[in-house]
């Protein structure tokens, strides 16, 4: 039970009376007055509405202050129902003397004859028993209507209760003791009817079967003294008896309020208990009766808000028929005919109005409630709380500070109150502070930061896991800057915990490998990363996992280049790719490392043959490496058979120097021979048998590869002939392949050997004694060749003097093409050939030539063409005189050709019978020239 007496007293209304609206025939300012014998009113659908019971008139109070009314019932009217949903008023009033009620339902939106339209008139009175209708009320989906009577009685309607056709009208209840008060109360689907009595309270459930009901109190309360909240008091009916008030939900009671005084007026307006009672305590006549022994009674108008617990309004009005709300305002009609307006202020006035008095009292939390309850902005609540924080925080309690402050979160800035609790004894503040700002997810970096060394100062591991330990989508700090921060206070198991969970791969790897010195588990991480972070991360640590961990770092290092697949993974992007890294790219990390840069070398020329080059280069330099450095024999040749097998496997044409300059570094004698053979470069091989004396390699390089390059026979013979040894042995075997295959003139070989001392003339007796015989053997064929070539020469002149001075018989009797007897008209050629003319024109080709001797005619003639081409040819002929065996027979065939005189070649046959004579006698000469050769 509240106490009333503690309650604060606040004024949030102002308080006017209205004045009549200004007219043609009225003055402004003068107060409204209603018409005598106003006794009951009602609200909504922006009207005033009053009941005449003197009259029986209904009247209209607009906005405007315009009144209006129209003649309900003969009489008088008694009650007053208006809904706020729809334009419909129901009355109750007498056209008659008599307890005869008749209840009125009136559609103002539809007119009849001016008047608003009566839709339906039926009697009030249950059966026949005559009695007084105590109170109404009509739910606002027109679906039911109820009256209650003095008699105790209760009539409920339902259906449409605008016809009588679609409605039903049954006594819902009965008791001896007169009903003073009835609401209807809608919760989703379930509508509940409360019925109030003088001595009782009761809830019936209209949504059921035969309306159960329940009896909810033992005492009651006077006409009007009941009354329906809103949802923000979860609709509970409110009954005001004269030592409380109570609320009920329709199964139970509620709370209650000790509001003393004689309660004559309730109503809820806006969140706010409005209560009219007399002002001095006087003993009425009857408490269900009347108002007679109240009229000269002063009463007192009070607002309540029940959940901030503080009174908004108290006045004292003169004799107060009802109060009204509407259009935002609350107006009490008073019996003098009078309205008076209460206008809330708005809420910044009512804050402003009682902050002071509020804050000078430290009621911080009434006016939390209050700015709340009239929805306050959140800007405005914060400022409230700040000061409220600072209050608490002046006056030592720094507990209570922060959590207002806590409450200021989003609005104030974070350092205004960090500031405040930076001293190491309120830490713990701070922390739960700066706890709520990450909940909200309005901290910065350095709020995190801050935030981890507080638990780092307590020392508080639990509360750190706590805040490290939240799930991926219930994170509210910078995780980079976390991990920072328990790296630098030492707690690394809970920087490792971070980095993995949130993927911060380089910081998971810097702390396991700089701080906690965990290799392995490094690299198994590592082994579980995607393909590109795996590589790239193994580039940076590859050299310190090596150290340390060398076989597993290895191993890993052959999977990431050649199939990797992240460790525990199924399947995925790895194994669908397929993807291998450069593996010339992590030869750097074995630095030192020479044996396991071995192993992972050879591993990757096995499994993948178009490794880079650099892989197979820096393998060929591992294994002379340790050919040069390799003591035992047997292990020596093994390595030795291995580096050849690798330079071998044709890797290396493309880097042909480099691997030269390897092998010739390690002064690996085989692989250097083999790459001189491979590159052709064999002077280059022979001059390294004569750098190191092996005289007999000489020959036999000179003997494998003289007929590719002669020239090395004369270069061998040239070293024999500087040596001061005795090589006459090596001198004959060089000079007797120089002179079968006519490498070098004599007198060039005679004049070479002079310069050594050790040769003797018996050394190339045999050689010059050869030579000359050949020479004589070959003047003697050159000479019988030139007396042949002089006959042939005289032969074929006479020939063509005797075809200039002699005429040419032509003797032939049969045709050289068909064989028959040759007839007129007939062809013949000088060389000798007769056709017929049919046949010659048949198969000749040409005119002018004969058909018989023109193919070998054709052939010298190419000949010819062939040399004219080929006599500019220098550089050809440069090349074979110098590779020729015998350059005096190039230079003879290159001149026989016409290479040293220009050739005058008639093609073209020139006019006349001379001409014709001479073209024919030049190719007759040519013919002749090519038979006799």
């Amino acid at each position: 039970m509240a106490a009333y007496l503690q309650w604060r007293r606040f004024v949030f209304f102002d308080r006017e009376t209205v004045k009549e609206a200004a007219g043609p025939d009225s003055a402004t300012g003068r107060p409204l007055a209603l018409p005598p014998g106003i006794a009951v009113c009602d609200s909504g659908r922006g009207s005033l509405v009053f009941g005449d019971i003197l009259r029986g008139r209904i009247w209209f109070l607009p906005r405007s202050l315009q009144l209006s009314s129209f003649q309900a019932y003969k009489l008088r009217v008694t009650h007053l129902y208006q809904l706020k949903q729809h334009s419909i008023l129901v009355s109750v009033g007498e056209d008659e003397e008599g307890i005869n009620p008749l209840v009125k339902v009136w559609n103002l939106e539809k007119r009849d004859g001016g008047n608003p339209l009566c839709t339906r008139i039926f009697p009030a009175i249950p059966g026949n028993k005559p009695t007084v209708v105590s109170c109404l009320t009509v739910h606002e989906n027109l679906n039911f209507m109820a009256i209650g009577f003095a008699d105790g009685s209760v009539v409920l309607t339902k259906g449409d209760i605008t016809r009588d056709r679609h409605s039903k009208t049954q006594i819902l209840h009965e008791g001896s003791y007169p009903v003073t008060g009835l609401a209807f109360r809608q919760s989703g689907k379930t509508t509940h009817l409360f019925v109030a009595t003088t001595e009782n309270i009761q809830s019936y459930m209209l949504s059921a079967k035969d309306y159960p009901h329940l009896e909810l109190d033992t005492h009651g309360c006077g006409l009007r003294c009941s009354s329906l909240s809103d949802p923000s008091q979860d609709l509970q009916f409110i009954v005001a008896g004269n030592e409380c008030v109570y609320l009920y939900q329709p199964d139970e009671r509620g709370p209650c309020f000790a509001f003393e005084g004689q309660k004559l007026i309730v109503h809820w307006y806006r969140g706010y208990l409005i209560i009219v009672s007399k002002d001095r305590k006087t003993s009425p006549k009857s408490e269900f009766a009347g108002n007679e022994a109240q009229n000269v009674d002063k009463q007192v108008l009070n607002i309540y808000d029940l959940c901030n617990k503080f009174i908004a309004y108290s006045s004292v009005f003169d004799d107060i028929v009802d109060v009204l709300a509407e259009w935002g305002s609350l107006y009490v009609l008073t019996r003098d005919g009078k309205i008076h307006v209460l206008q809330e202020k708005d809420t910044q006035t009512k804050l402003e109005a009682c902050k002071s008095m509020l804050f000078r009292k430290n009621l911080f939390e009434m006016t939390i409630n209050l700015a709340k309850s009239h929805h306050l902005d959140s800007d405005g609540l914060s400022e409230i709380f700040r000061q409220y924080g600072d209050h608490l925080y002046n006056k030592g309690n720094h507990d209570g500070a922060i959590q207002q402050y806590i409450r200021t979160i989003g609005k104030l800035e974070p350092s205004y109150v960090i500031r405040k609790f930076l001293d190491a004894q309120r830490i713990h503040n701070l922390t739960a502070y700066l706890q709520t700002l990450h909940l909200q997810s309005l901290a910065n970096a350095d709020h995190t930061t801050l935030l981890l060394n507080c638990y780092t100062k307590l020392k508080d591991s639990s509360k750190l896991e706590e805040f490290i330990k939240t799930s991926e989508s219930e994170v509210r700090f910078d995780v980079e800057t976390a991990i920072k921060v328990l790296r630098q206070a030492g707690y690394y198991s809970h920087a490792v915990y971070l980095a993995e969970k949130h993927m911060h791969h380089e910081w998971y790897l810097k702390i396991q490998l700089e701080d906690i010195k965990n290799y392995e588990e490094a690299l198994c991480y590592i082994g579980k990363l995607p393909f590109d972070q795996a590589e790239s991360n193994m580039k940076r640590y590859g050299k310190t996992l090596m150290h340390q961990v060398p076989n597993k770092t290895t191993e890993l290092l052959k999977v990431l280049c050649t199939d990797y697949q992240p460790l525990g993974e199924s399947e995925g992007p790895g194994m669908l790719e397929g993807r291998k890294a450069n593996s010339e790219e992590f030869i750097p990390v074995f630095a030192n490392n020479s044996r396991e840069l071995k192993a992972f070398l050879e591993h990757m020329t096995e499994v993948q043959a178009d490794s880079p080059q650099g892989v197979y280069d820096t393998l060929l330099e591992l294994r002379l490496q340790n050919w040069a450095h390799e003591q035992d024999e047997q292990i020596k040749e093994k390595l030795r058979n291995e580096a050849l097998t690798l330079l071998k496997s044709g890797r290396f044409k493309t880097v042909f120097d480099k691997a030269l300059v390897l092998c010739q570094m390690h002064n690996f004698k085989d692989g250097v021979l083999y790459l001189y053979e491979q590159g052709k470069l064999f002077q280059q091989i022979m001059h390294y048998h004569m750098q190191n004396e092996q005289y007999k390699k000489v020959i036999e390089v000179c003997e494998l590869y003289g007929d590719q390059e002669a020239c090395l026979w004369e270069q061998a013979l040239s070293y024999f002939a500087r040596k001061e040894e005795d090589c006459k042995e090596y001198i004959a075997a060089v000079l007797k392949h120089i002179e079968n295959k006519n490498l070098m003139p004599p007198l060039l070989v005679v004049q070479t050997l002079a310069h050594n001392s050790t040769a003797t003339l018996s050394v190339i007796k045999d050689y010059l004694v050869n030579k000359l015989q050949k020479q004589s053997r070959q003047i003697e064929q050159d000479e019988q060749r030139i007396h042949k070539y002089r006959e042939e020469t005289t032969r074929i002149r006479q020939e063509i003097e005797e075809l200039k001075a002699r005429p040419k018989i032509f003797q032939k009797t049969k045709c050289s093409i068909c064989t028959s007897a040759l007839e007129l008209p007939s062809v013949h050629f000088l060389c000798g050939h007769s056709f017929h003319q049919h046949c010659f024109e048949s198969y000749s080709e040409s005119d002018s030539e004969c058909p018989t001797c023109m193919p070998e005619n054709r052939k010298v003639m190419d000949m010819i063409r062939a040399q004219e081409q080929k006599r500019d040819l220098h550089d050809q002929f440069q090349h074979q005189l110098k590779c020729s065996n015998d350059g005096f027979s190039v230079v003879a065939d290159y001149f026989g050709r016409g290479v040293f005189h220009k050739l005058t070649l008639i093609t073209d046959l020139p006019s006349g019978k001379a001409a014709a004579l001479e073209a024919g006698l030049q190719r007759d000469l040519l013919m002749h020239s090519k038979r006799g050769t």
